[in-house]
């Protein structure tokens, strides 16, 4: 039904709230790289309209560290659109810091927590194999 896969991971060693924070940020992202996803907004039977969401799935998976930093090299090599969360961004307050807490991070080592892929379904898949959804 889509040519694309959106694909979650949330590093499986986080407290519940933050698996939770990292996968509604990393939603947001997915939400403002690609807008055209965007669905329409919904009306209920009253005719009162609510926002919309986006119109495609979005798996989330889990994985250890190990597992986060190779999706994100071959999320890299297949020129998917990626969207980070690294652990220092849980000490931050708002945007500018995050970008800085991210630029700070050794690109070659980020210290990910949460990764959003989103691309062509067979690159996505290539990218998330062998993870597990989250339970």
């Amino acid at each position: 039904m889509f040519d694309t896969k959106v694909a979650l991971i949330v590093r499986d060693d986080l407290v519940v709230w933050q698996r939770l924070n990292v996968v509604a940020f990393l939603a947001s992202g997915v939400a403002s790289a690609a807008p055209e996803m965007m669905g329409e907004p919904y009306l209920d039977a009253h005719g009162n309209r609510y926002g919309n969401m986006l119109g495609q799935p979005m798996l989330v998976f889990e994985a250890d560290i190990s597992g986060l930093q190779a999706a994100h090299r071959k999320g890299l090599e297949r020129e998917l659109t990626l969207i980070p969360y690294v652990h220092a961004m849980f000490s931050t307050g708002h945007d500018a810091a995050n970008r800085a807490a991210f630029l700070a991070e050794d690109a070659d080592n980020l210290d990910l927590v949460g990764l959003a892929l989103r691309g062509p379904k067979k690159a996505v898949d290539k990218a998330i194999k062998g993870l597990a959804l989250h339970k």
